[in-house]
């Protein structure tokens, strides 16, 4: 089976998930090509859809963030009525960052952040009890990242 993408493409898709502030000129550098050559391949993946978009990652204890939760949830129900409305609702809430719809024990895990203690009995008790559907929760305090998400195996 034939590879969607060369290896050129997998290098410029590594440093641009490492790095998408670079310019072409360096990551052209980086490839061996051109940066025109560079910025053609890499416009041509973001159109294939490869490149799903570029953002800024925040320091979240800079910004006062520094606890992290993962809450497994379970529903009342396992009708789409019930999960369209949990999801819909979860889109609502900006301390919860991931939202994973999960095979197992639990129907959901969410990851979220907090100032501190009494923030997250705040949102635990105001906002993710609340939510529709939920009958189980089970929080989980994040010590210390150990890895975080830096970038897909390509």
């Amino acid at each position: 089976m034939k590879l969607p993408i060369d290896e050129i493409d997998r290098k410029i898709l590594r440093f641009i998930q490492a790095d998408s502030a670079q310019s072409m000129v360096e990551l052209g550098d980086r490839v061996g090509l051109s940066a025109s050559a560079c910025h053609r391949r890499l416009k041509a993946l973001e159109e294939r859809g490869f490149v799903a978009g570029y953002r800024a990652v925040l320091n979240r204890s800079k910004l006062g963030l520094s606890m992290q939760f993962f809450i497994e949830l379970s529903l009342t129900s396992q009708s789409d009525k019930t999960f369209e409305a949990f999801e819909r609702a979860v889109r609502d809430i900006p301390e919860i960052l991931e939202c994973h719809l999960m095979a197992g024990q639990s129907d959901y895990i969410l990851r979220v952040v907090c100032q501190d203690a009494a923030a997250f009995e705040r949102l635990h008790r105001e906002l993710v009890a609340r939510l529709p559907g939920v009958a189980r929760i089970h929080s989980n305090l994040s010590i210390r990242e150990v890895k975080e998400w830096s970038s897909l195996p390509v």
